[in-house]
């Protein structure tokens, strides 16, 4: 009687030890099928032809700094407000994809305040507010998790070497969005602020786009670009992103390959 006891104990240990292994690997496999979706404008898009082309953009060298967890899908478009980003049936596209425990990266601003355009333009505090929002409760209806970004700052200075904003309310609804709706939020206009400050006036041009005539083939003219980002400029708002992300999104260190800081 008592070697039937020890084999049913036996038995019972592996039996748990089989559940437990199973439950681990469905685990790892699950993480390994993360995916996070890229929404939003020019700042954040991939840029063709990388190997002349001297522009990047910042989730375009995410990529990099990240381990086999998780895969970028970088679905961000030059000139892309939320308006444009839905009316093309962008959105639609990454919201039929979208998978449980997906992330989805939200980074618009830059061109929705294109008053000029109709197509583009959205009122910060109606439209503007109103995209951001279905886009949140679109990704959760999937069972993905929203993150928010504002813009990243483009490089003014005035004469006196002060940064200045260009972004007006886009940033602000941003962030009250983010607390109405407990959505992580990635300040990047705050942390590409101290950025291009502790760079200077003429050393934060190394983080955009500005060339001499001749300077190299890509800008035979010469180019003088405040807006986007030269691959210095890309992975350091990478790495500043990614820092940010460890710190505000609960497990988002699973998929961190090195140190961004």
């Amino acid at each position: 009687m008592k070697h039937y006891k020890v084999l049913f104990f036996l038995i019972l240990i592996i039996c748990q030890s089989c559940k437990k292994d199973k439950t681990e690997s469905q685990s790892d496999q699950r993480i390994q099928n993360i995916s996070i979706y890229t929404i939003g404008d020019s700042t954040m898009a991939d840029k063709p032809n990388h190997e002349e082309n001297p522009e990047r953009g910042w989730c375009q060298l995410l990529p990099q700094f990240l381990n086999n967890n998780a895969t970028v899908k970088n679905h961000a478009v030059n000139g892309r407000s939320t308006r444009s980003f839905i009316a093309e049936g962008r959105w639609d596209s990454v919201y039929k994809q979208l998978q449980k425990g997906d992330y989805v990266f939200i980074q618009f601003g830059h061109n929705d305040q294109k008053i000029k355009d109709p197509k583009r333009y959205t009122n910060p505090h109606t439209a503007y507010r109103s995209n951001l929002i279905k886009f949140i409760r679109d990704s959760r209806e999937k069972n993905a998790i929203p993150v928010l970004f504002t813009s990243i700052v483009r490089r003014k200075f005035n004469k006196e070497g002060t940064l200045l904003d260009t972004h007006g309310a886009y940033p602000l609804e941003v962030r009250l969005v983010a607390k109405a709706y407990n959505v992580p939020l990635i300040d990047l206009q705050y942390l590409t602020e101290r950025l291009e400050e502790s760079y200077g006036v003429e050393g934060s041009k190394k983080l955009h786009l500005h060339y001499q005539p001749n300077e190299i083939p890509y800008y035979p003219e010469g180019k003088e670009d405040n807006t986007h980002l030269s691959v210095l400029g890309a992975t350091e708002v990478a790495k500043l992103a990614l820092t940010a992300l460890k710190d505000n999104v609960e497990g988002f260190d699973n998929f961190k390959m090195i140190k961004t800081n």
